[in-house]
């Protein structure tokens, strides 16, 4: 029984920021895949598609049965979650060729994106953590999913919303940069990395694009492969500040928001496998794969601290 009231009141503590492990293991599994580790590609989305599920499940719940904290908590940037995750899982599960359930996961994502992108803006302020990019990041995830989908099936109308959707979330990425505190990058507690998982996934969602049918003609796929290159461009050189701000400045103690670390770690490497093979840059995949290493045991060591927190914090017998 005691072990059940436990489990109840951590579920019901749990923050919208959560939702960055659903997407830490959701990319991993992508990763992997296209590295050829199948089982651990699969591995690693039974765990994103458990923790969605769990999440889904207290999202249902808080906005069926406690709308107050569901609308203070759609206020704050983490809510986006709900969104990225959606779409990173959905990325997966098209990868697997299961289009219908990727359609499905789409829908919900798209359904639930809008309300809480304005609601996310409204109540944006001068100076925010890292988590101000997720209103890039949930973009360009309907982005990459839509344009996933639509290179495999081919309708017109898919791929022209995967770019109308790249196109915003390049505009969502340069207004929240300005309000972006770049203090964070020496203070931040994980979260600081979206600054850089942001414009990674704005690359793969230009990859994505690339072999779609938006790409198709000599002009679009040139604009397309140079946008990619641009954006993994800057994404590393966002790697690169914020791995040195980690080593100026060691947080060692786990966050929950330490997940939005791991996050674009894997979708930096993920934009480089991918982009190794939709812009001809094969170079690009063994650095992919260094990086995606780096973000499995990223993910283990966050694992870890999370077990080790919640030892800690586990009341002694009495």
């Amino acid at each position: 029984m005691r072990s059940r009231s436990l489990l109840r009141d951590w579920w019901a503590a749990l923050p919208p920021a959560a939702g960055g492990a659903v997407m830490a293991a959701g990319i991993l599994s992508v990763g992997l895949e296209l590295t050829g580790r199948h089982l651990l590609s699969l591995a690693a989305l039974a765990v994103s598609g458990l923790l969605w599920l769990l999440l889904a499940a207290d999202f249902a719940v808080r906005l069926a049965g406690d709308r107050g904290r569901f609308r203070s908590e759609a206020d704050t940037p983490a809510a986006l979650t709900a969104v990225a995750a959606t779409t990173v899982l959905g990325t997966r599960v098209a990868q697997l060729g299961r289009p219908n359930a990727a359609a499905a996961l789409l829908v919900l994502a798209v359904l639930l994106w809008p309300g809480l992108l304005l609601s996310v803006v409204r109540h944006w302020r001068r100076r925010m953590p890292g988590v101000v990019f997720l209103v890039c990041v949930a973009t360009q995830g309907l982005a990459v999913l839509a344009a996933a989908l639509a290179a495999v099936h081919g309708p017109d109308w898919l791929a022209r919303a995967a770019l109308g959707w790249f196109c915003l979330g390049v505009l969502l990425y340069l207004l929240a940069l300005r309000r972006f505190d770049f203090r964070e990058v020496l203070r931040g507690r994980g979260d600081h990395w979206v600054a850089g998982g942001a414009l990674a996934i704005t690359a793969l969602a230009a990859a994505k694009l690339t072999v779609s049918p938006a790409g198709a003609g000599a002009a679009p796929r040139t604009a397309l492969r140079a946008a990619t290159l641009a954006a993994l461009a800057l994404s590393l050189v966002w790697y690169a500040v914020l791995l040195a701000g980690e080593v100026r400045s060691p947080r060692p103690r786990y966050d929950v928001r330490r997940w939005s670390t791991v996050f674009p770690l894997g979708m930096t490497a993920t934009a480089c496998l991918t982009a190794a093979t939709t812009t001809g840059v094969a170079w690009l995949r063994p650095p992919g794969e260094v990086l995606l290493w780096v973000a499995v045991a990223a993910w283990a060591l966050t694992f870890a601290a999370l077990l080790l927190s919640r030892r800690r914090s586990r009341p002694g017998p009495r």
